[in-house]
C-alpha cells in the first residue's frame, strides 16, 4: 500500500514544482513567512487554532492549484491525530441565558423590521410616561380642593381710576 504524502509534502512540493520561494508564496497569499515554513514542515504548533491552519492551507493549495478536497481532507485527519486541535475548543463554559437569547433573537431580525420594533417600542413608553404624568399630576393639582368663590375688594366701592387724556 502507498502512503499518501504528507499535507506539508504536497505543500512544499507543490511550491517547488512551480520554482517559486517561500517569500514570494507569502507575498502572493498574505500568508506570513514563517507560517508558510510552518506549514510545509507540518508543524501546527505556531498556529493558535485549527481554524487558522485550515484557512491557510486552504489558500496556500489554491494558490498552487492543487486538489482541495484531498488536502483538506489529510488536513484533518492530521490535526486529530495532535494532542492540541485533535478537539475544538469549547467556545464559552456558560450557559446561555434570557438575555443571550433575547439579543441573538433581535440580531437575527432584519434590519428594517427591527427599526420598525423600536419605533412602536417608543411609541409605547412614551405613551405610558404621558399617561402616568397625567394622572399623577391630576391628583397633585393644589387648586383641585378650592370650593368655588366670589371675589370681593377690600373696600368696598373701590374703582380704579380712569387713564387721563
Amino acid at each position: 500500500m502507498v502512503e499518501m504524502p504528507t499535507v506539508a509534502e504536497q505543500l512544499r512540493a507543490g511550491r517547488e514544482a512551480k520554482k517559486l520561494t517561500v517569500q514570494q508564496v507569502a507575498d502572493a497569499t498574505k500568508i506570513r513567512t514563517e507560517h508558510v515554513r510552518a506549514l510545509e514542515e507540518g508543524d501546527f504548533s505556531t498556529f493558535s487554532a485549527p481554524i487558522y491552519i485550515r484557512g491557510s492551507v486552504k489558500n496556500y493549495a489554491a494558490f498552487l492549484r492543487l486538489d482541495l478536497p484531498p488536502i483538506l481532507a489529510a488536513l484533518d485527519a492530521e490535526l486529530k491525530g495532535t494532542e492540541k486541535f485533535s478537539e475544538p475548543p469549547p467556545l464559552t463554559e456558560q450557559k446561555t441565558t434570557f438575555v443571550d437569547s433575547l439579543i441573538l433573537a433581535v440580531a437575527k431580525l432584519n434590519g428594517k423590521m427591527g427599526l420598525v420594533g423600536i419605533v412602536a417600542l417608543a411609541i409605547v413608553i412614551v405613551a405610558a410616561i404621558i399617561i402616568f404624568v397625567a394622572r399623577h399630576h391630576h391628583k397633585s393639582d393644589p387648586l383641585g380642593n378650592l370650593k368655588p368663590a366670589v371675589y370681593q375688594p377690600a373696600g368696598a366701592g373701590d374703582t380704579l381710576p380712569l387713564p387721563r387724556r
